[in-house]
């Protein structure tokens, strides 16, 4: 047997006079003859450049850190020519088929549902929420120092408690090596290892509440957890920095009732309602999907746990002073996810200067408004029920786990992070760093075979070089933990609950103006491991070669 490897982009191997092409992308094995043309009677290779080489023993390979720009082929001959890995940040992406036909009632959260905000909140957040342990914990006033570093953490992460430990986890429990950090810095994958008894896997009794929260370990779900996740991060810093000693759980407890009494204390609230121009973004996109679903004989609710002032000067911006109009129920402060669980909390009207009322609610009326209250009455009262309703929210345990799981309602997640993801994924560099990736994998597989010293020698260089594109494509993402959706090759816990909670998922509200209203999302069968892809249309879920998103593609 013999290989050449003459450039990072294509491979051949020949055993028995038998010559192979192996194309590691598309998961097929070719003959020469299947890939290649006539041309004076012999079989001409697509990439001529790559020859066999005379029979002798041994593996022949050249130096694989050769620049792309000196290969025979590139990285789009290791794609089938018909795909095109160009998404559009537009679109919606079905989990689960729906046909909006069938929708006759949207709900939706309001806080980064119908009003997006800017990211300069966060830093605001953060900054008020250190000065609350300085000034009223007597936390050190060593951590003023830390400003919020906005390329720090992603929406996602796992937090070990008791060991102070910030990690990405994927869809099977195992904490993803490089990405342990307790305060600002990394923590070398041996000590991960042996902190977790000798594994990177998180049993599940540790981890995995319904709602994201173990008995030591919590998952940051929601966007305004940024902030939360630099703070401890960056409290945590000081204190092993200048070798104090302080207790894990106490520390942890103070910063998360830091974060809260921002929003309690209405901090928030006030920043918002004094400059919407600069926090509240795509207001009139917000108006328009309204409007349009109103126009078209559809009904509308608003859930939200914001209190009933913040929210009406919110839609006043976005949407104009008669937004209530729009919506045939209103509920404010309603204290999700126990809102769809707990039947004990009875509605209470507000009146027009968002008094309480005290009157017993026996009908949920258009225009008013209606705080706390329970999903179990809000059904009796409505008779909106199952798949007739769908509801839009950012917090997958909060707003949709329950909703999909206990009372059969379609869920469309907000993920306005998905947006920059699929504009790296579109990147050059992102493309060609992953087509390697999966060309090295598949080598590696079959070069398992081979067990002399050369072979041997080859598999190590070519693990190496794995590794090394692994963590570039990481950083493409985020230095420190990469993509939300993805560890290196698994989806993340993240991206679990994300199909487990969500019948759509896209990054903004307005993403549903592309879209007729009885319009059917249909997911992509997506190959299992012992399946090969058979249609195109599994490779280019999104693609803008699609009629129908090449002309959505002017609109961002």
């Amino acid at each position: 047997m013999q290989l050449e490897v003459k450039t990072k982009e294509s491979y051949r191997w020949q055993k028995e006079g038998q010559q192979f092409i192996s194309d590691t992308v598309s998961g097929k094995r070719k003959s020469r003859k299947d890939l290649g043309v006539q041309k004076d009677g012999k079989d001409e290779l697509a990439c001529p450049e790559l020859v066999l080489n005379k029979a002798m023993p041994g593996i022949l390979f050249t130096e694989l850190g050769s620049s792309a720009n000196d290969s025979a082929c590139k990285d789009s001959d290791l794609l089938p020519p018909e795909v095109c890995s160009l998404l559009n940040p537009a679109a919606i992406y079905a989990n689960n088929e729906i046909s909006l036909h069938d929708v006759e009632v949207y709900g939706f959260d309001y806080d980064y549902t119908l009003a997006q905000y800017a990211d300069s909140l966060h830093p605001a957040i953060f900054s008020a929420a250190r000065d609350i342990l300085i000034e009223h914990y007597k936390y050190p006033e060593g951590i003023r120092k830390y400003d919020y570093n906005p390329s720090f953490a992603i929406r996602g992460l796992h937090y070990d408690i008791q060991k102070s430990l910030l990690m990405k986890i994927d869809a099977f429990h195992y904490v993803q090596l490089g990405t342990a950090y307790r305060g600002l810095q990394p923590v070398p994958d041996e000590e991960v290892i042996d902190l977790y008894g000798g594994t990177q896997h998180i049993p599940l009794y540790q981890m995995s509440g319904f709602y994201g929260k173990g008995p030591s370990i919590k998952q940051f779900m929601d966007i305004f957890s940024l902030p939360e996740m630099a703070l401890l991060s960056c409290v945590v810093d000081h204190f092993l920095g200048h070798g104090l000693e302080f207790d894990q759980a106490h520390l942890y407890k103070d910063v998360t009732d830091a974060i809260r009494d921002v929003h309690v204390k209405g901090l928030m609230y006030q920043w918002i309602e004094q400059d919407m121009e600069k926090y509240i973004l795509r207001g009139d996109e917000t108006f328009a999907v309204l409007s349009r679903l109103v126009d078209h004989g559809k009904q509308l609710f608003l859930i939200t746990n914001s209190p009933f002032s913040f929210v009406d000067k919110g839609m006043r911006h976005m949407v104009g002073p008669d937004w209530r109009q729009l919506f045939d129920v209103v509920i404010v402060q309603a204290d999700k996810p126990s809102f769809f669980t707990d039947p004990r909390k009875p509605f209470r009207k507000l009146d027009e200067k968002g008094s309480l009322q005290w009157d017993r609610i026996t009908r949920l009326e258009k225009g008013k408004i209606y705080r706390q209250g329970n999903l179990f009455d809000f059904l009796r009262l409505t008779e909106w029920r199952g798949p007739r309703v769908l509801y839009f929210g950012d917090h997958l345990y909060s707003d949709l786990a329950d909703l999909m799981l206990r009372h059969g309602w379609r869920t469309g997640a907000i993920i306005p992070e998905l947006e920059r993801e699929i504009r790296i994924i579109n990147t050059e560099q992102y493309m060609h760093s992953l087509t390697w990736q999966q060309a090295l994998t598949g080598l590696l597989e079959r070069m398992q075979t081979y067990q002399d010293a050369e072979s041997r020698q080859v598999l190590a260089a070519w693990m190496k070089e794995r590794q090394e594109l692994r963590c570039i494509t990481k950083a493409l993402f985020n230095a420190q933990f990469g993509s939300i959706f993805r560890t290196f090759h698994n989806p993340t816990y993240f991206s679990r609950r994300l199909v487990r909670f969500s019948d759509l998922y896209m990054a903004s509200l307005s993403c549903l103006l592309n879209y007729r209203v009885d319009f059917t999302f249909y997911p992509r069968r997506t190959p299992l491991q012992h399946e090969a892809p058979l249609w195109m249309d599994q490779l280019c879920t999104g693609c803008m070669k699609t009629p129908f998103l090449s002309d959505m593609a002017h609109i961002r």
